[in-house]
């Protein structure tokens, strides 16, 4: 099932921001110069045992899109929800979608 979650233009640009869908913390990312526009991972972090993925940093390990926990620092690849540098963790991503400027989601 589909989620309507925001406007596309709410979201800023290269950073994380909180949305509740289905009773979950989600974390949403806007990366306008990536081919998928909008990333959406679990919020939480299972290193640091908190929802805080939302706040992380954005960037990139080796081309491929990540967030940096404001915790203890480790990558989330956005696209698998891997752990770079521990790659049997893993958290849950959502399907996106945008249309007509509304971003929607689907849990995977």
């Amino acid at each position: 099932m589909w989620h309507n979650v925001c406007e596309l233009s709410q979201l800023d640009a290269n950073i994380g921001t909180g949305a509740l869908v289905e009773g979950q913390q989600v974390a949403l990312f806007h990366l306008p110069n990536q081919a998928e526009k909008v990333f959406a991972i679990d919020n939480w972090d299972p290193i640091g045992k908190a929802f805080v993925l939302s706040r992380g940093i954005v960037g990139d390990v080796k081309g491929q899109p990540c967030v940096a926990s404001p915790l203890y620092k480790q990558h989330f690849d956005l696209k698998s929800g891997s752990c770079v540098e521990t790659p049997e963790v893993q958290i849950k991503t959502w399907a996106v979608k945008v249309e007509n400027n509304q971003v929607w989601l689907q849990r995977l």
